[in-house]
């Protein structure tokens, strides 16, 4: 997984708690949703619910992408894609959920109810400005 991604945008992915979109399509519609995210080792997790995990399950070739800006003028931006798998593990969705929340600042048991999407990345693109 680490080999698809440069080193050069692992250190970005893994730099500071910004929020990514998630690209998901079924049935020839796209959907781009917000979502937080771990990077580490090579492997990009959120947890989710609703559409997402829907298109998710029906689909799961998706897309990432993540930017840096300050003033709304770039510094960088990252951009996966990838095959997305749905972890129907409770511990380790529990665990990953409590990471991801510990980067956010938020209480590390919130957003109990979602469920842990690991993103095989298969490609990816970055860019700094």
């Amino acid at each position: 997984m680490g080999d698809a991604v440069p080193p050069n945008a692992e250190k970005l992915l893994e730099s500071e708690p910004l929020v990514g979109h998630l690209a998901t399509s079924t049935d020839d519609r796209p959907h781009v949703a917000p979502v937080w995210y771990c990077y580490e080792d090579g492997t990009l997790d959120i947890t989710t619910t609703g559409q997402k995990l829907a298109d998710v399950r029906a689909n799961p070739r998706v897309a990432f992408s993540v930017q840096r800006s300050e003033d709304g003028i770039p510094e960088w931006q990252v951009t996966l894609r990838g095959t997305a798998t749905v972890v129907e593990d409770p511990e380790t969705t529990r665990e990953r959920n409590r990471s991801i929340n510990e980067k956010y600042g938020v209480d590390p048991d919130a957003y109990a109810e979602n469920t842990l999407v690991r993103i095989d990345v298969g490609s990816a693109s970055y860019e700094t400005f």
